[in-house]
């Protein structure tokens, strides 16, 4: 049976950022920085970005993915589960080899600290990403989906209305050869919501056939456009089993999408 309880709030971004930042100072694949910062109510509130840089493989340049957490402020599981990953390939950095991943981890730090879906000025943030938005965490964000063009992008939410996993990807070659694997492995530690309606669209085992208009995703002018993730957890679940999930479902994708563009190089 599923634990459920509600997730603790974490009020200090400090609180997910410390072993990231001990990470950094002593394993030399895995470095720290700020993509941007904003002021609110007197105070500065940077945008944490950390990289992992895998062994390269082949001689091939690195796939580069983005992973997305806390666009939502309380829905601390995502990045809980970015802080598992990286201290998973402390240990072994085997499943990122031939990668570039680019964390971050708290994308509404106001909200972290408020406990709040939105951000401080009452914006959801995950309805503002390329609508002329002047949300700073938003300019932010975008500024650096421009500047990295990632290859890929995943995002991590949880939602207090399903009782179970599900995803969206663009595109169905990603939905079968990426989120249905995901989806799958994850299920070990949470259930799947199989229902046929979720969060208000239309549902097959637990992957629905569309999202909400401005959410976190690529530039719309990007070429090639890249792969886009969403992975949700049931946030009513214990955050330790949601943030378990998500990383199952990160490592899986990892192998997943090496897989397809080794075969795709092959055709």
């Amino acid at each position: 049976m599923v634990q459920m309880s509600p997730p603790p709030i974490f009020s200090d971004r400090r609180d997910f950022l410390a072993p990231l930042a001990a990470l950094a100072e002593d394993c030399p694949r895995f470095t720290g920085a700020v993509a941007g910062s904003f002021h609110e109510g007197g105070r500065q509130y940077p945008l944490p970005r950390f990289c992992w840089s895998g062994e390269p493989r082949g001689g091939f340049p690195p796939i580069r993915l983005g992973l997305f957490a806390l666009v939502h402020g309380d829905e601390p599981a995502g990045a809980l589960a970015l802080v598992r990953l990286l201290e998973f390939l402390a240990q072994d950095p085997a499943p990122a080899a031939g990668y570039e991943l680019v964390i971050y981890p708290v994308c509404n730090p106001t909200g972290l600290e408020d406990g709040t879906r939105e951000n401080r000025r009452g914006r959801d943030l995950n309805r503002e990403f390329w609508r002329e938005s002047t949300e700073p965490e938003v300019r932010i964000l975008e500024a650096e989906l421009r500047r990295q063009n990632f290859d890929g992008i995943i995002a991590l939410h949880a939602d207090d209305t399903s009782d179970g996993l599900y995803g969206y990807a663009h595109g169905r070659v990603i939905n079968e050869n990426l989120l249905v694997p995901a989806l799958h492995a994850s299920e070990r530690v949470l259930p799947r919501n199989c229902g046929p309606v979720i969060d208000g669209f239309s549902a097959r085992n637990g992957i629905i056939g569309d999202c909400f208009q401005g959410v976190l995703a690529p530039p719309p002018d990007q070429k090639p456009r890249p792969f886009e993730i969403i992975f949700e957890t049931p946030a009513r679940a214990a955050l330790e089993q949601q943030a378990e999930a998500a990383q199952v479902a990160l490592l899986t994708i990892l192998g997943e999408y090496r897989g397809f563009i080794a075969h795709a190089a092959n055709l």
